[in-house]
């Protein structure tokens, strides 16, 4: 073999292997199978996802340590929210979640660019344990967790293009809690029985999604991190509101039982449940927080009262001294009759 037919034969076999590399990498892109549990769950994400076990992991869990004030941040601005009802939204059940298809006239500002909508999904837990949310504050869990993704339209045509990239999305995260029967939540909940396989589709009439957020928009979590399922590109703007929403006991009961992973014609069906990601390691990260209250005026608030309470025992200590310091004195004089003073004066006259 010749000098040159050596060299080309070498620059062919690796351009093939870098290439082989590149495929391997975008192929879970094209439908790769993964799951919660079994043997294509979480643990084994990295074999097919490398991104999976990279940094900048979500979920995670706000705690003290991480959390910053920034008085930067400001409330979102939310621009084509209310979808009028003659406008219909795609519900899918994908198999791994019920997802819901947003309108591309939905934005969001605010941010560091201005995000289109794409979608909105949710986590959940079980019927025996409600503790869905993927994120979680001082280790506590919520019953279920909604995802409302955004990509950069300012620099990117669609979600495809955009989720890859390390400005590329946009998600707004609300925490759900027990609580008093929601009719926001029930326009999309209504349909749960008409997607209950993987695959089925329905038709839900346009409403303003704003109504699914917390009614304070102005206290949140901020951080960067990635998608919570495979391929984990660590491509996510995260804002995790501060403030939960409630859903009723029967609303949560079914999202819990409504759907199965499967197909309606599977022999064995696999009910959809616990399809949630487990916390990640949070490797020097910080978490900014638009929001005073909590545990920085707690600590404000606690040390205040501390002082004012040792200074209050202190006055009350130096009074009670100073009144048996007194006493102590008046019984130390002694009192003589005035006849001599009295002897005197009458002299004198």
């Amino acid at each position: 073999m010749s000098v040159k037919s050596f060299s080309t034969v070498t620059v062919a076999t690796v351009l093939i292997f870098f290439l082989k590399i590149h495929l391997s990498l975008q192929a879970p892109l094209n439908g790769s199978k993964w799951s919660y549990i079994g043997p294509d769950g979480e643990k084994a994400w990295p074999n097919k996802y490398p991104f999976c076990a990279g940094v900048f992991q979500s979920p995670i869990d706000f705690h003290e340590d991480i959390l910053q004030y920034d008085s930067n941040l400001v409330p979102l601005e939310f621009i084509g929210y209310d979808v009028p009802s003659t406008d219909q939204f795609t519900l899918i059940n994908n198999g791994h979640s019920v997802k819901m298809y947003l309108s591309p006239a939905m934005s969001i500002r605010n941010l560091p660019f201005e995000y289109t909508a794409s979608q909105l999904h949710l986590h959940w837990g079980n019927r025996n344990k409600s503790e869905g949310s993927e994120h979680t504050v001082s280790g506590k869990h919520f019953a279920a967790e909604l995802h409302i993704v955004h990509y950069n339209s300012e620099k990117y045509p669609d979600v495809t293009a955009a989720m890859d990239k390390a400005d590329g999305l946009a998600v707004l995260a609300v925490l759900l809690e027990i609580g008093p029967f929601n009719p926001s939540y029930e326009k999309i909940f209504r349909h749960f029985q008409n997607v209950r396989y993987k695959d089925q589709k329905v038709l839900v009439p346009g409403f303003n999604i704003q109504e699914l957020l917390p009614d304070r928009l102005d206290e949140y979590y901020r951080y960067e991190g990635s998608l919570t399922t495979p391929p984990c590109y660590p491509s996510v703007l995260w804002t995790v509101f501060r403030h939960p929403v409630k859903i009723s006991q029967e609303q949560l009961l079914a999202l819990e039982t409504a759907m199965y992973c499967t197909e309606s014609d599977d022999p064995e069906p696999l009910e959809m449940v616990d399809n949630f990601r487990n916390v990640q390691e949070f490797h020097e990260r910080l978490v900014f927080i638009s929001f005073h209250e909590g545990f920085v005026v707690s600590v404000g608030i606690a040390c205040i009262l501390g002082v004012l309470i040792i200074l209050a025992v202190a006055f009350w200590l130096l009074k009670k001294k100073s009144s048996k310091k007194g006493g102590e004195d008046n019984r130390g004089v002694i009192y003589k009759p005035g006849t001599q003073k009295e002897e005197e004066d009458i002299s004198k006259m």
